[in-house]
């Protein structure tokens, strides 16, 4: 019986996806080759390939470029005021939001440079705020 349990396994997590699995493997090869993997750590690797994970949200916010805003304005104000007060999740869901991941690409905070833009509607209170995720700009009515 434990020969044909550990032949069974072996069918079902080895022989069975065996070739599916070359198939994969030869290319997610072509556009990552291994060889190139060499070089890092895995904890750099998984950086590069994932972001990082520790989130310094001052630093965030010193980044910002203001478009048609002064960092004085009251609309500014608030959004940091709102922003501050979040749950960490909640965070991570805006830098979702903004960027398409909720992880901080590999270069950390000090470069990902986002804008909020006043988007100049003539009746600011029927939009809701949208974003540009390519671009990093946040377009924040009034």
């Amino acid at each position: 019986r434990k020969e044909f349990v550990d032949l069974y396994v072996n069918y079902i997590f080895n022989e069975s996806v065996r070739k599916p699995y070359e198939d994969f493997m030869q290319g997610f090869l072509r556009g990552c080759p291994a060889r190139s993997w060499k070089m890092f750590l895995p904890v750099e690797l998984q950086v590069l390939l994932l972001g990082h994970a520790t989130y310094d949200w001052r630093l965030l916010q010193q980044n910002v470029i203001y478009r048609n805003y002064q960092e004085s304005h009251q609309t500014i104000k608030n959004f940091w005021t709102v922003f501050f007060r979040l749950p960490e999740e909640k965070k991570k869901k805006f830098l979702a939001f903004l960027s398409g991941s909720d992880r901080i690409p590999a270069l950390g905070l000090e470069y990902l440079r986002f804008t909020i833009e006043d988007p100049r509607w003539e009746n600011p209170d029927n939009f809701l705020p949208r974003v540009s995720t390519c671009s990093y700009i946040l377009s924040l009515p009034r």
